[in-house]
């Protein structure tokens, strides 16, 4: 798998080498040549919100300007949505390029007609990395553990938490932000799973933290319970399966599922 690692490389490289770079995981901060760029440069939040809503979006192509008028504005009227849009676009272009010549064409914001797209060539996203380091630990989990557990690692550290939590109120950002969370459970539970013998005390360390995310993700108890044995704190093991059981019958009703329960029984005959 050493294109996979050449892969990883090129993902973290990219993030010094892109002219614009942008966090969106658990704040938002967007910099030009290393430089962090102040918030007041935006404007006015309508140009933040659709660079955001281009972010969120940036596997769309063609997003016709009628689409995201809906989308961002959609309690406006037509004349008022298209005067949204007019200031947004003409703000968001100057707050990413401000020494962009007048008659020159945008960078990072590609327009064929009424349609627009997200050009990521010289851009580094964290949302977008953390979707390739994903990806690239999915594809060597069976083939590769040594690589699958680095591209999870670094997935892990870029997820600094929920996708732009500044718009957690705005229903264009809920569909990505859900995906992206559940992909940080996934790497998650992986990466604890693929560490449980060699290091349980990393696997107890992801549960939790995983479970901070998703306090009812089962499979998460069950790594965590499995990792104190391997630590021989029988103790915590079976408080932990408590913990389970409670959680789950406050929020759904139910009892945890057999593997767990059987997990449960061994980790109790030990004496």
């Amino acid at each position: 798998m050493i294109v996979a690692e050449h892969q990883i490389e090129a993902i973290l490289e990219k993030q010094s080498t892109a002219t614009l770079r942008v966090q969106t995981l658990g704040n938002f901060q967007l910099w030009r040549q290393s430089e962090p760029v102040d918030t007041k440069a935006w404007g006015r939040d309508v140009a933040l919100q659709l660079f955001q809503f281009f972010i969120a979006y940036r596997h769309r192509r063609g997003l016709h300007k009628e689409q995201i008028i809906d989308q961002i504005w959609y309690d406006a009227d037509s004349k008022s949505g298209q005067q949204n849009f007019k200031v947004a676009h003409h703000g968001m272009n100057k707050a990413i390029e401000p020494n962009r010549k007048s008659r020159a064409e945008p960078k990072y914001i590609i327009r064929q007609g009424q349609s627009y797209q997200l050009d990521l060539h010289d851009m580094w996203v964290d949302v977008e990395a953390f979707d390739q380091l994903i990806t690239l630990g999915n594809q060597a989990l069976l083939e590769d553990k040594a690589v699958a557990k680095r591209a999870y690692r670094e997935a892990i550290q870029l997820y600094k938490g929920g996708f732009l939590p500044n718009r957690i109120y705005e229903d264009w950002s809920t569909e990505e932000r859900e995906r992206i969370q559940l992909l940080a459970l996934g790497a998650m539970i992986n990466l604890s799973e693929l560490l449980l013998q060699e290091n349980p005390l990393e696997s107890i360390r992801l549960t939790q933290k995983a479970l901070q995310l998703d306090a009812t993700w089962e499979e998460a108890y069950r790594i965590q319970m499995a990792a104190y044995l391997e630590k021989g704190n029988r103790p915590m093991a079976l408080k932990t399966y408590q913990q389970c059981k409670r959680v789950l019958d406050e929020e759904f009703g139910i009892q945890p599922l057999p593997e767990t329960k059987k997990l449960f029984e061994k980790i109790k005959a030990i004496h």
